[in-house]
């Protein structure tokens, strides 16, 4: 499986011998309502609608997907996860702003949007409007095991939400696959990006489901550390990270993709002789 990109920062050829980029978590700095777990990886908003902004505990490399999987919804409110991207140290604010929109949109810097199906999918100058309305989507997102995003190609296997294993969930895995479910829907993945260019901005893309929904923001500044943010807005109550391999694929994965193959559905796996904790990995990851 080829790593996050064959290119790499602006252009250039990728070094062989640079590492992966570290695993994804959150940032100690978060909205006043966050509670993010002892491993960094599930960020919960205990009350309220609000103060549910939060940030990758690392600026992220170009080419690299903070993805998050929606874990919990909460009835009663209007709105949904808010996904982006801020050139502002979370460390140096004084404040975690009460919205990320418009509170730290406000400041400068970011660039944050509400998750719907085809957002502020930005034309480049010159470029018809209706050629960049929305991105062309094949009729089987999973044909093409990665997913390309400008000089990027990524594993798109775990990009794609997965049903809780159950009597339906092969019907509901094929939603998720052809991304046809609400992109808000428990269970939805959803990513952030970024693409740098040769005159030295980037692009930002947000994936969702395994689709790219094309270019959200253009003119980033690529040489500034550019963060996550993920605000835990409204009827979105929880959300937890997505690991992703961008290298080889581990032996744990390969046999998860093996024994999939070899199963009418997740719930099969249940009646193999196998591990817990490999068919547990095998069915939820």
């Amino acid at each position: 499986m080829a790593a996050v990109s064959e290119l790499v920062g602006l252009g250039g050829p990728r070094d062989p011998v640079r590492p992966e980029p570290p695993p994804t978590r959150f940032h100690h700095v978060h909205g006043a309502n966050i509670r993010v777990d002892p491993s960094g990886t599930r960020a919960t908003r205990v009350e309220s609608f609000a103060h549910g902004v939060c940030f990758s505990r690392e600026p992220l490399v170009p080419g690299q997907v903070f993805l998050v999987e929606i874990e919990e919804k909460e009835l009663g409110w209007c709105g949904h996860l808010r996904l982006g991207l801020t050139a502002l140290d979370p460390a140096t604010l004084a404040a975690v702003p009460e919205f990320s929109l418009p509170d730290l949109v406000s400041l400068g810097h970011s660039w944050v949007f509400a998750i719907t199906r085809h957002h502020n999918r930005v034309p480049r100058e010159g470029q018809a409007d209706a050629e960049s309305a929305a991105p062309s989507r094949p009729q089987a997102l999973l044909v093409e095991p990665y997913l390309r995003i400008e000089q990027f190609r990524i594993p798109r296997d775990r990009l794609v939400g997965r049903s809780r294993p159950g009597l339906y969930s092969h019907l509901l895995d094929q939603l998720y696959e052809q991304n046809v479910l609400p992109p808000t829907a428990r269970r939805s993945r959803l990513g952030v990006l970024f693409c740098p260019r040769e005159d030295g901005t980037a692009d930002m893309h947000i994936v969702i489901n395994g689709e790219d929904m094309g270019p959200s923001a253009r003119g980033l500044p690529a040489a500034r550390p550019l963060y996550a943010v993920v605000d835990v807005f409204a009827s979105t109550k929880s959300v937890r990270l997505v690991q992703l391999e961008y290298g080889l694929p581990s032996l744990q994965t390969l046999c998860r993709l093996v024994i999939q193959k070899s199963v009418v559905h997740r719930v099969a796996i249940d009646g193999l002789q196998l591990p817990k904790g490999l068919k547990d990995f095998c069915k939820y990851e």
